[in-house]
């Protein structure tokens, strides 16, 4: 049986996962605004989000690590109460040097969540699947809430007070969890026992080195897609959406709350299906889309990044259920802090890559094809993971759902 307190921990994992995406994708609309606000380009005001971007992958391994030698739930405190202290920073910047500091903050705190808090649920989870769909819609929502709620606040208020309000909610819910610590109704958690076949020291080894390749490409055209749809998007769809940050941070919202709806799905498809098959067929798909986006305009230009999006999100769980499949359960804090060490410590690498292209000739248009062309490599380095030779699971206890 599942300890009562796994409903609340699979509610504060949630809402972790809720919070750091909305907290890391906010500075992607605010930034619209910064332009007419500080009168500097685009290109110029994106990368101040490089150092928090890559503090977000190099805090995991660390993070990671003391989660599996000290606390899962109070590291989850320190994350609420950290990002939400650094959210608020940055609504008080008066200048770029002091936007980049709260936003290395921001990525400072950011990287204790996906290490901690996603290993933290595989741990009571026993349909794995269904546990990380739930929780992914959180991550997806929060993308989308950022691009709506940042745009509104924006319009109605100011951008200060788009990373103002978000993080003292986020600073509330670490009380909050505090709180259910210290009233003993918040545990730790125990490694479920399941029903499959251990696979081998070799399968481990090649399992785990094709996944962080993979991780490397596919980090880099989510992260690079997430900061870049709201540009392109102005670009594009301008005179569709009208004057404003709200109209394009809405379209954004309805792609990201689609794709977080189908996440959900995509946790009880790798639940019931072959890992492998779901994983690599959702890179091949990738690769059309990409590139449509580059020529892509109007309603055809929402429809391809929606369902690109939706398999970026989509292969989440199975992603992570092959990474907790091919780790031992001891070092599997660690091992999630490898994989988002990897995986958001590219985003410097998308952002500059999107400064890069959107100061060259090409625009955004060459962006779309350079990720198409990366969809396509991992694709190919996939084909080599290990077969899917799961036993059969029982059904989980009511608790457990």
């Amino acid at each position: 049986m599942q300890k009562p307190s796994f409903r609340l921990a699979q509610g504060f994992s949630a809402v972790g996962h809720f919070f750091i995406h909305f907290l890391t994708s906010i500075y992607f609309v605010i930034v619209l605004a910064l332009e007419k606000d500080w009168n500097l380009p685009y290109h110029e005001l994106i990368a101040l989000w490089t150092i928090g971007s890559l503090l977000v992958g190099a805090g995991a391994l660390p993070s990671g690590w003391l989660a599996d030698r000290w606390s899962a739930r109070g590291m989850m405190v320190v994350f609420f109460l950290g990002i939400g202290a650094a959210s608020i920073y940055c609504g008080f910047a008066d200048g770029p040097l002091q936007l980049t500091i709260g936003l290395a903050g921001v990525g400072l705190f950011a990287a204790i969540y996906h290490p901690v808090g996603i290993a933290w649920l595989v741990r009571n989870a026993r349909a794995q699947g269904k546990a990380l769909g739930f929780n992914g819609i959180f991550g997806a929502v929060g993308v989308s809430a950022a691009a709506l709620v940042t745009g509104a606040l924006i319009d109605l208020v100011g951008w200060r007070a788009a990373f103002v309000m978000p993080g003292a909610l986020a600073i509330l819910c670490g009380f909050g969890m505090l709180w259910f610590m210290r009233s003993g109704h918040l545990a730790e958690g125990f490694e479920v026992e399941r029903n499959e076949k251990p696979p081998s020291r070799a399968q481990m080894v090649r399992a785990v080195g094709i996944l962080l390749f993979a991780m490397l490409l596919s980090g880099i055209v989510f992260q690079a897609t997430q900061a870049a749809l709201p540009k392109h998007f102005e670009d594009r769809l301008g005179s569709m959406l009208g004057d404003g940050s709200f109209g394009i941070g809405a379209m954004v919202a309805i792609v990201y709350g689609v794709a977080g709806l189908v996440q959900y799905f995509g946790g009880h498809i790798a639940d019931r299906y072959n890992l492998k098959l779901v994983y690599v067929c959702a890179f091949l798909f990738q690769v059309p889309l990409l590139a449509l986006l580059a020529a892509a305009a109007g309603l055809p230009l929402v429809a391809a990044a929606t369902l690109s999006v939706v398999l970026s999100t989509g292969l989440l769980p199975a992603e992570n259920m092959m990474l907790t499949r091919f780790t031992p359960e001891r070092h599997r804090s660690f091992a999630f802090g490898v994989k988002y060490v990897v995986s958001f410590g590219t985003a410097p690498i998308a952002l500059q890559l999107i400064a890069l292209v959107t100061d060259g000739a090409g625009g955004l248009s060459t962006l779309w094809l350079v990720l198409s062309a990366m969809a396509g490599i991992v694709f190919l380095a996939t084909l080599g993971l290990p077969g899917d030779r799961r036993a059969p699971v029982a059904p989980a206890p009511a608790a457990a759902e």
